[in-house]
């Protein structure tokens, strides 16, 4: 519990919106004590070691008792970070609604499972899906079965349940075909190294990303080694934010920032040589020159033919209503 408040902890420093554990039990999906899983860690020297051992003894060393829920949701609370949970049974789902939780999550190895999808969303919470491992049957099953509830509160997560996803499985356009396809907000549970995927997802759309972090890379168990660590951690929420800031609207046209540069950077109409007055005004006389006050380029036809009113020097620029005889 003491690490799990200092996980807390890095998050908040690092700027994370929440928190998730997972309040699973054990036996809800593990029932054969003997089924091994084999994964890749650091030691204590940072040396990548392999260890295969009972998936039964991992999972129940790191179980969370109802107590422990309610004690992280209220530290959550008093520290002003949102906390979720991932269940795996009803009373899991009960547990979370008895700590007082404000949205649920399902994992990706819990999809098929319909009747607990809909146990989820009868809860009435915002509930989060993530769809590794899953077909667009499955994916469209599962939404299904939620909205039929009356809870519309979905977001839907692309997640690829390879830990680490190579790079070439990743596939972060997932995320705007489940958008496009099922009319649900999206998002991104990321397994893979580092922080440029959830950053990309930003520009798919993604308004929910998910990140295994840790305190500390060397620390035993099987996803740690690919984790981000606090500073890490704090890299993505800063690049998440800029990415955020900026997609913009689309919408063409100059910025509020640009209407200073189109004066001072674009091109103007000028006098391409020191010219008399009287001199009509050729292809020659003409040069396009910073800032852009005046008449732009586009327009240098309005200013050939015409017959300049007075003597100007090299570079000044050319004005419509003073510089021409009978200037129309």
């Amino acid at each position: 519990m003491g690490l799990a408040k200092e996980e807390i902890d890095a998050a908040i420093e690092a700027g994370a919106d929440s928190v998730k554990f997972q309040n699973y039990i054990t036996e809800d999906f593990i029932s054969s004590k003997s089924l091994p899983i084999t994964y890749q860690t650091y030691n204590k020297q940072g040396d990548t070691i392999e260890i295969t051992e009972s998936q039964y003894d991992l999972f129940k060393r790191n179980e969370l008792t109802r107590a422990q829920l309610v004690e992280l949701a209220d530290y959550c609370r008093t520290r002003n970070i949102n906390m979720h949970s991932t269940p795996t049974s009803q009373k899991g789902i009960e547990d979370l609604v008895h700590a007082g939780v404000d949205v649920l999550k399902n994992g990706s190895d819990f999809l098929p499972n319909l009747d607990f999808v809909r146990a989820l969303a009868e809860t009435g919470l915002p509930t989060v899906i993530s769809t590794g491992m899953s077909t667009i049957t499955e994916i469209d099953e599962a939404i299904n079965a939620f909205t039929e509830t009356g809870n519309d509160q979905l977001i839907v997560l692309h997640c690829t349940s390879a830990y680490p996803t190579p790079n070439d499985e990743v596939n972060i356009q997932r995320i705007k075909t489940i958008r496009d396809t099922w009319g649900v907000l999206s998002g991104f549970s990321d397994h893979s190294w580092g922080i440029s995927g959830a950053v990309l997802s930003v520009a798919m759309g993604a308004c929910w990303i998910e990140k295994h972090y840790t305190l500390d890379k060397r620390l035993p168990g099987p996803d740690h080694r690919f984790s981000l660590d606090p500073t890490e951690l704090k890299e993505l929420v800063q690049a998440v934010r800029a990415a955020e800031s900026q997609i913009g609207t689309g919408l063409l046209g100059p910025t509020h920032s640009e209407r200073h540069s189109r004066e001072s950077f674009r091109l103007s109409c000028v006098a391409k040589t020191n010219i008399s007055a009287g001199t009509i005004l050729t292809k020659d006389n003409i040069s396009f020159h910073r800032p852009g006050t005046g008449l732009k380029p586009a327009l240098a036809d309005v200013v050939i033919g015409r017959k300049l009113k007075s003597d100007v020097l090299k570079g000044h620029i050319f004005d419509e209503k003073t510089d021409f005889v009978n200037f129309e």
